[in-house]
């Protein structure tokens, strides 16, 4: 088979097997791999609480994987999160996903619960499950030293071992599974690791239409100034839009409170590469090495942690920011999670935590001791539990990053319409309404925003499903990834045919939603940005969202989707007419 191994790995905890079997075609060719192959994969189990030993938890690689496509050496493992309650995936590059090809899968299935802490090991022909009881307890760093000679490594830290909500999965490479909490659906199984190395070869049905589709990417990722310009991702990683999301008046500061943190200068791309010396470094095999290290190799913040850890919490120094973001990694915090929750924390309180106190609340969320035990809720709960639900400040529990809602409307009803909670990845309007790509839009204007969310996370959905990176297509669209995704596996597809796959992985997600009881009470914003303006200046004024604009807005979406007035589904047998 060309492009797809054809093969998923089940492995049973509880009962200590692995069984290979056969991927229906079918499902291959009409949902892809990456985040569409894992939804499909849960169809049967979306009901099932998080940490019920039967819940699944999957790790799916795309039909580009092990090819020489840009950018598509990345994976999604899918779950149900124990932050939100809702169908969740979330992707990483690095190693894991190529070696994971090459053992010959395309996915691997875990289910049950270990009786002791277990490391799952797995081969071209060989699947190991061992004792881990050495490692329970050791930050990501041990671990993946103690495991790196058996193959590339995904792995829990203490935060996971812990049920930890916001608990990430970190990749040895130093990348990270980070939002929702799937690393404490891996610590609810007692496993601490996955090891896999292989040597299998991903066969390209067309390698002329191949090399022909991959250097028009190229070609496309080299004219992007968004990519490879002097301010580009490449020169000085995603903490460039430090700097922007400033001038924009849209950067969330003080839990939210206000847009505009005066220091932030202090932590953008800049700032970054002259303090710490930064260099670049990326996923395997990736052309735009927008990640970037330190001199010694440590893994630097990107831009969502140090606007978090800094505007957000009202600090403006530097080393902290970098010394909370290696602790999270360490440790396997999501640090967007980690950082609103401390700050819905510091504002309930009325007084945030000081640059020297972050550190030490970051080690007690992940042993969940002292104070951690309550930061340890994420913010929905933990306002819940203070008596100030209204503080925090997330979309279906999951915490907003970044970007404040006040300063881009887009982006306003993408946090809300987004199936897996408080996202900007799922239709990420900031392309067009920050960065102009591919054209610009008014981000002070609901009209027209409802058919481009729904388009963009359409095209979205097949992009986490090649499993490409969202960062290529500042530069290449999906008629170029079509046309690899044709030449890899023989099957013609067009944009139009990715984005209809898109839609169905969409439209899976948000069935599974509104049957677990998600609606259209959970499709929306904090009262916050309704009620309270940001922080004018500079000739731009940031009032509050319209209210009665954002709900006429959001039943266009629900209109285009085929939804219901209240976002759900008059057909309940609408799962049995999809492949």
């Amino acid at each position: 088979m060309n492009g797809w191994t054809g093969t998923i790995l089940r492995v049973d905890l509880s009962a200590g097997t692995a069984q290979r079997e056969a991927i229906p075609h079918k499902l291959l060719e009409e949902y892809l791999g990456g985040r569409g192959l894992g939804v499909r994969l849960m169809r049967d189990h979306f009901r099932l609480a998080p940490f019920d030993p039967a819940m699944p938890l999957i790790f799916a690689v795309g039909p580009l994987c092990g090819t020489p496509a840009p950018t598509a050496a990345r994976l999604s493992v899918i779950s149900r999160s124990p932050l939100t309650g809702t169908i969740y995936d979330c992707s990483a590059g690095g190693r894991f996903a190529w070696r994971l090809k090459a053992a010959g899968l395309d996915c691997l299935a875990i289910t049950g619960r270990s009786p002791e802490p277990v490391v799952l090991a797995i081969r071209s022909n060989i699947v190991e499950i061992f004792p881990a009881h050495h490692l329970w307890g050791k930050d990501i760093p041990t671990t993946v030293e103690a495991l790196k000679e058996h193959g590339s490594v995904a792995a829990i830290g203490p935060a996971g071992e812990n049920g930890v909500p916001f608990a990430s999965i970190m990749m040895g490479e130093g990348n990270s599974v980070g939002r929702g909490g799937l690393g404490a659906v891996m610590g609810s199984k007692n496993l601490k690791g996955v090891v896999v190395d292989g040597d299998g070869v991903t066969a390209i049905a067309d390698p002329i239409l191949f090399d022909k589709a991959r250097q028009d990417v190229m070609r496309l990722f080299k004219a992007s100034p968004v990519i490879f310009g002097p301010l580009g991702i490449a020169e000085f990683g995603t903490p460039v839009l430090v700097d922007l999301m400033a001038q924009r008046r849209m950067a969330p500061t003080e839990n939210f409170r206000k847009t505009f943190f005066e220091h932030s200068a202090n932590y953008s791309g800049p700032a970054i590469k002259e303090a710490c010396g930064a260099r670049k470094d990326g996923c395997y095999g990736c052309p735009i090495q927008c990640k970037k290290s330190s001199k010694d190799g440590g893994h630097l913040p990107e831009y969502e942690t140090v606007s978090h850890f800094g505007a957000l919490n009202k600090v403006d120094d530097l080393r902290a920011i970098v010394e909370s973001n290696r602790i999270c990694n360490n440790l396997g915090l999501d640090t967007i999670t980690a950082a609103a929750t401390l700050a819905a924390w510091g504002e309930i309180r009325g007084q945030f935590p000081t640059a020297e106190q972050i550190p030490g609340l970051l080690e007690d969320m992940a042993l969940r001791r002292g104070d951690g035990e309550l930061l340890a809720l994420g913010s929905r709960s933990l306002a819940e539990t203070m008596g100030r639900p209204e503080l925090s400040m997330s979309v279906k529990s999951l915490e907003l990053p970044a970007y404040d809602p006040r300063g881009a409307y887009g982006m306003a009803l993408a946090y809300c319409t987004s199936n897996r909670g408080g996202c900007h990845l799922r239709a990420y309007p900031i392309s067009h309404e920050i960065l102009r790509k591919p054209v610009p839009t008014d981000r002070f204007s609901f009209s027209g925003k409802a058919r481009i969310i729904t388009i963009a996370e359409d095209t979205n959905a097949a992009v986490d499903s090649l499993v490409a990176c969202k960062f290529s297509f500042f530069g290449a669209s999906l008629e170029e990834y079509a046309e690899l995704l044709t030449a890899t596996t023989g099957t013609e597809y067009s944009p139009q045919r990715l984005k209809e796959i898109g839609r169905r992985i969409c439209l899976t997600e948000r069935f599974y939603n509104c049957v677990n009881g998600f609606s259209r009470k959970n499709d929306c914003l904090p009262e916050r940005f309704f009620s309270e303006p940001g922080t004018s200046g500079d000739g731009i004024h940031i009032p509050p969202i319209d209210r009665q604009r954002f709900e006429e807005e959001l039943d266009k979406y629900y209109r285009i989707r085929g939804l219901n007035a209240d976002g759900c589904f008059d057909d309940a047998g609408f799962l049995e007419k999809l492949p």
